[in-house]
């Protein structure tokens, strides 16, 4: 599941975003409304996490302004308010869900979870990609290109899984590394670009046509042959 996170604290979006990746999910976080709001025009996701309290947009403007684009993604509020008209204006703004801080992790993850769950009864099965001869089965994390299975580590995976579920668009190395390996990564690292050569070499069966495109100076683009 590919998590947004638009949270001002870094302290607790680091918090967090560390405790998902952990749980197996993906987690990219924005410490303010615009750059969240931009993130979710470069990326599909499959849930959001707003804070109520934003330092240059009211959370429930942010959520307003998403449900206008988006109307399917399930979004949780998270507020230090304990208050029963705060929880209602959240809900009546778009939200699906709140949580008060400070929480316990096991019960944001059975909320994000049971959101999940409540999207997917109403989505088609999506387990299974197929992206001309390649085909990723996600349930299964498991690749195959002309009908032959490649062997991929499970951080292989992910980097393909996310670069897959950009939609075409070019994203940056510090945007990788943030979704996949986690903020806490050097930013300086050539990490993904020594994963990228791997993955090229494991599904690329015409180096030439290769589906991860290389933007030089911007980032990576994964595009369909």
């Amino acid at each position: 599941m590919q998590i947004l996170l638009i949270e001002d604290e870094k302290r607790v979006a680091d918090f967090i975003c560390r405790g998902l990746k952990a749980e197996g999910f993906f987690c990219e976080q924005a410490n303010d409304a615009a750059t969240g709001l931009s993130f979710l025009k470069q990326h599909q996701y499959d849930l959001l996490i707003i804070d109520r309290m934003l330092p240059d947009m009211d959370g429930l403007t942010v959520c307003q302004r998403v449900r206008k684009q988006n109307t399917d993604i399930p979004i949780l509020f998270l507020t230090a308010v304990d208050d029963t008209q705060e929880k209602v204006a959240g809900l009546r703004a778009g939200a699906d869900d709140y949580l008060t801080k400070p929480f316990d992790f096991d019960e944001l993850i059975a909320r994000i979870e049971a959101l999940g769950r409540r999207r997917s009864a109403h989505k088609p099965d999506k387990d299974s990609l197929q992206l001309g001869p390649l085909l990723i089965n996600v349930g299964e994390r498991s690749v195959y290109v002309d009908g032959e299975a490649v062997d991929l580590t499970s951080l292989e995976f992910d980097l393909l899984l996310y670069l897959v579920q950009t939609d075409g668009k070019v994203v940056s190395r510090e945007r990788i590394i943030n979704a996949v390996w986690g903020v806490n990564t050097d930013p300086l690292t050539n990490i993904v670009d020594v994963y990228i050569r791997r993955l090229r070499k494991k599904i690329d069966r015409h180096p030439e046509q290769s589906f991860i495109e290389t933007k030089r100076g911007v980032g990576y683009r994964f595009s369909a042959k």
